[in-house]
């Protein structure tokens, strides 16, 4: 963030200094909501959490370094204390806030006013532009591949893993200072009016939509409503500003009449503004293609997996078009960007010889289908095919269509041959999968429903063997990066070496 005075905070976010021996201190480093990452010249965010109340270390956090503290009561050291209104709650859940008496929403109300302070003095003074990314997959995977591509250009800022809602938004956007060129940013909604509440906080000048799907369609009710929400950050962009839409998607596509921005379309349509075509996988689902625009065609050949990363490229390049990278600068670019956030197609090969990719950070039907599909490319490329394995959770928050989305995986995964699929779980959702893939044609113990992660892991153990290739995915509330991580560890090894 840029330097701040005690007294200019407390102006921002409208709270009262408490025990501040001088209102002229200034904050010189970041904001942080865990004590334990606390410098010196930061400022300290005392959140109420679930298991401890961040006001609890506020003490700890001046002795650490920390000018003063954000805070929603005194607490005996430097402060500013903000107030809570009535009835103030979070614009969406967040677990790490436990917040009864509507003290967290206060803290983090005064960090949104706080983040968008700086960015606007930090964009009115020439040097900032803000890209913020939605849809319901592929943010994440987008904002690695962008922050490659801008990076030849300056400094950028963007979120560690998917630090997407109304606490790592305003967190991130307090990373970026007079040096930074480029602040790229998820927005992520569980209902209406949240990504127009998060790009209030950082105003974009580029916004990028992906793909509308199905994630949350438990709190939004149907697909309609998932895409008038994720068309919220094309509407916040300046008549200035640029959005880049996916014209394979006739719901993103079809944001364009929503927005004042200059429009940018991509995909493998024939109207697309930046296109790809030729599209090639190589043994491990690393796409090659070739990639067009108006200033050019260059091949690209991709580091990251799966056929769906051609699209989160396409969106990257386009951006960095629009923000002045040449052409070879920008497939360079593309083509040496690797995985940076975990669990998020993670492909390794142990020690004795299982390829293990790990997709479990989160899952929708959409991101299960493109993991599905990589999963299978990858078992068949090569003279030999080997075998292949999906362990499967449950896809949360899918609300009424919950059975129906689970069915389909599980009938997708005989469909496309993979040749054991794992269901871990006890609950409908995970007996629909199984059930779905018995009812499509899955034979003995092709599919196979297990109660939980040990069961598992231990049918694993017993059965994998050396060349096969398994995948991991489901919803991160079911943990199941646990299977993963016993794979590619010390674990697995030792028991194969004993023979368990």
């Amino acid at each position: 963030m840029i330097e701040m005075t005690l007294r200019e905070i407390a102006d921002v976010v409208g709270g009262t200094l408490h025990d501040v021996p001088d209102p002229e201190a200034r904050v010189t480093g970041s904001v942080e909501f865990d004590s334990r990452r606390i410098g010196s010249g930061d400022l300290f965010l005392a959140l109420p959490g679930e298991r401890a109340d961040g006001h609890e270390y506020a003490a700890a956090a001046v002795a650490a370094g920390a000018v003063a503290v954000l805070a929603a009561r005194p607490v005996g050291v430097p402060a500013i204390v903000v107030t809570p209104s009535p009835g103030q709650v979070p614009a969406t859940s967040v677990a790490l806030i436990h917040d009864s008496d509507g003290s967290g929403a206060a803290v983090l109300a005064a960090l949104a006013a706080l983040a968008r302070a700086s960015v606007e003095r930090l964009t009115a003074a020439g040097g900032l532009t803000v890209v913020g990314v939605t849809g319901s997959s592929g943010k994440t995977s987008t904002k690695d591949l962008l922050a490659a591509v801008l990076a030849p250009l300056g400094p950028v800022v963007a979120p560690p893993g998917s630090f997407n809602n109304e606490l790592g938004h305003p967190w991130t956007a307090l990373r970026a200072d007079e040096k930074t060129r480029f602040l790229v940013l998820e927005l992520s909604a569980r209902g209406p009016g949240h990504i127009a509440a998060l790009a209030a906080v950082a105003p974009p000048s580029i916004g990028v939509v992906l793909n509308v799907g199905t994630a949350h369609l438990g709190e939004f009710g149907s697909r309609e409503a998932i895409a008038q929400t994720k068309g919220e950050l094309v509407e916040a962009l300046p008549a200035t500003g640029l959005a880049v839409l996916n014209a394979d998607d006739p719901q993103v596509a079809a944001m364009a009449a929503r927005t004042r921005a200059k429009v940018v379309r991509v995909g493998q349509a024939g109207n697309a503004d930046i296109r790809a075509s030729d599209i090639r996988l190589d043994a491990e689902a690393r796409a090659g293609f070739t990639l067009h625009t108006p200033a050019g065609s260059t091949p690209v050949q991709l580091a990251v997996h799966g056929e769906h990363q051609v699209g989160n490229a396409l969106s990257a390049a386009a951006v960095a078009l629009a923000c002045g990278a040449d052409l070879a600068t920008i497939a360079r670019a593309l083509s040496g960007a690797e995985r940076v956030s975990e669990r998020r197609m993670d492909v390794r090969t142990t020690a004795d010889g299982v390829t293990v990719v790990n997709d479990s950070y989160n899952a929708n039907p959409d991101s299960v289908r493109a993991a599905l599909k990589a999963l299978v490319t990858m078992s068949r490329a090569g003279e030999t095919p080997r075998r292949s394995w999906a362990v499967l959770g449950e896809m949360a928050e899918l609300g009424e269509e919950s059975v129906v989305e689970h069915d389909g995986i599980g009938r997708l995964a005989v469909r496309l041959d993979v040749d054991r699929l794992i269901v871990v779980g006890t609950g409908r959702p995970s007996r629909a999968m199984h059930q779905g893939a018995v009812m499509e044609g899955s034979w003995g113990e092709e599919s196979v429903l297990v109660p939980d992660i040990g069961a598992a892991i231990a049918l694993l153990d017993d059965e994998v063997e050396a060349g096969d290739v398994v995948l991991v995915k489901a919803s991160k509330s079911v943990g199941l990066w646990a299977v993963a991580e016993h794979l590619t560890g010390a674990g697995r090894s030792s028991n194969a070496e004993a023979g368990q």
